[in-house]
C-alpha cells in the first residue's frame, strides 16, 4: 500500500480527524462545549471518520459495492482507536464499549460518502468539510441543553441447593475469594476489576458493607434493610476519588459523573425442591445521552457482576454444606 495512495490517505486522515477530535473535545470540556461522553462525539465522530475514509477511496475507483463502504469504513476506526490504547488516551474498557457504535456509524458515514458520489453532488468536499464539521457545531448544545438522566434496575437469580440459613452466612462477609473461584467473564476480558472480598463493620439497618475489588477499588455498602434469611439491602456510598484512575476507565468510573450505582441487594427465598433462590439487584443511574445503546453495556455490565457473585456465592454455600453433612 502506497503512502501516497487515496487509500492510504483515507485511513491517515479519518485517523487524524479522530485523534483531533479526542484530544479537542477534551480541551473544551473545561468550558463545557463539549464531552467525550455525548452523542456528537459516539456517534457523528465515527460517521465523520468513515465518510473520509470512503470519499478518499472515491479518487481512486469509480464504483464501491454497498458492502465494500460499510467495511472499509472501519480501517481507520480500528487505527484510532488501538492509537488511544497506547498513547493512553483511553482504556481498554472504555475502547471495547466504544466500538460496536464506532463500527455501526463509521459505516452509515461510508454510506453516506456513497450517497454524495452517485448522485454526483457537486462540491463533494465542501459537503465531506460538513460532515467533519457537524460533532463541532452540535457538541456545545448538546452538552448544554439535553439531559437524558435515566435509572433502571438489574437483576439476576440463581438456584442453591443448600438451606435459606446456609446461604445467608455467605452474604455479609466474603472471605478471601480465590481466582479460580469466580467464572471468567466478558468484564474482565476488558478490564474491569475482579472481587477481592467484603466484610460488614457490625450487623443490622445502619452498618457497614467494605468491598474490595483488584486494582485497589474499595467501595462501602450502607445496610438499609437487613432481613436474616431472607434480605440485605443497601446503598452504596462510593467516593469516586478513592478509585485508582488505572483501576477504571474515568468515563466509567463507579460512582462518576457518567455511571453510578445508587442500590442494591439480595433476597432469598425458597423453591419447591427445598432449594435457595438467591436474587441480586443492583439500582444503577446513567447520566449519558446515548440512550439504549448504554443501558445495553450497563445491563451487560452488571448482569456480569452478578452472575460471578452469584456463582462465588452458589458455590460456596453448597461447599459448606458438603462440609458440615461430612463432619456430622
Amino acid at each position: 500500500m502506497q503512502l501516497n495512495s487515496p487509500k492510504s490517505i483515507g485511513i491517515l486522515l479519518g485517523t487524524l480527524y479522530g485523534i483531533f477530535m479526542r484530544l479537542f473535545v477534551e480541551l473544551v470540556n473545561a468550558y463545557n462545549l463539549g464531552s467525550l461522553v455525548s452523542i456528537s462525539f459516539m456517534f457523528l465522530v465515527p460517521v465523520a471518520i468513515g465518510y473520509i475514509r470512503v470519499h478518499f477511496e472515491f479518487k481512486s475507483t469509480e464504483t464501491l459495492t454497498k458492502r465494500q463502504m460499510i467495511t472499509i469504513a472501519w480501517q481507520p476506526i480500528f487505527v484510532f482507536l488501538f492509537v488511544s490504547v497506547i498513547t493512553l488516551l483511553e482504556g481498554s474498557i472504555c475502547v471495547a464499549m466504544a466500538l460496536p457504535a464506532f463500527m455501526f456509524f463509521a459505516s452509515i458515514g461510508g454510506l453516506l460518502a456513497g450517497f454524495v458520489r452517485k448522485r454526483k453532488i457537486k462540491k463533494a468536499n465542501s459537503s465531506l468539510l460538513s460532515i467533519a464539521l457537524l460533532p463541532i457545531l452540535l457538541s456545545p448544545i448538546e452538552v448544554n441543553f439535553l439531559h437524558l438522566s435515566k435509572t433502571y434496575e438489574v437483576t439476576n437469580s440463581i438456584v442453591i441447593n443448600a438451606p435459606i440459613n446456609v446461604v445467608w452466612q455467605q452474604l455479609a462477609n466474603v472471605s478471601d475469594i480465590k481466582p479460580q473461584e469466580v467464572p471468567f467473564s466478558l468484564t474482565q476480558l476488558i478490564g474491569v476489576p475482579k472481587p477481592l472480598k467484603a466484610s460488614m463493620n457490625a450487623s443490622g439497618i445502619g452498618a457497614v458493607r467494605t468491598s474490595t475489588w483488584h486494582k485497589g477499588v474499595v467501595f462501602k455498602e450502607v445496610i438499609t434493610d437487613w432481613q436474616p434469611n431472607k434480605q440485605m439491602h443497601y446503598r452504596f456510598d462510593i467516593d469516586p476519588d478513592a478509585i485508582p484512575d488505572d483501576a477504571l476507565d474515568k468515563h466509567v468510573k463507579l460512582g462518576g459523573e457518567y455511571f453510578s450505582p445508587l442500590y442494591g441487594g439480595y433476597e432469598l427465598s425458597e423453591d419447591k425442591s427445598g432449594n435457595t433462590i438467591l436474587t441480586l439487584k443492583t439500582t444503577v443511574q446513567d447520566n449519558t445521552n446515548f440512550g439504549v445503546y448504554s443501558r445495553i453495556w450497563g445491563e451487560v455490565i452488571f448482569q456480569d457482576f452478578h452472575h460471578s457473585l452469584l456463582t462465588l456465592m452458589k458455590n460456596r454455600a453448597e461447599k459448606s454444606l458438603i462440609v458440615t453433612v461430612y463432619y456430622n
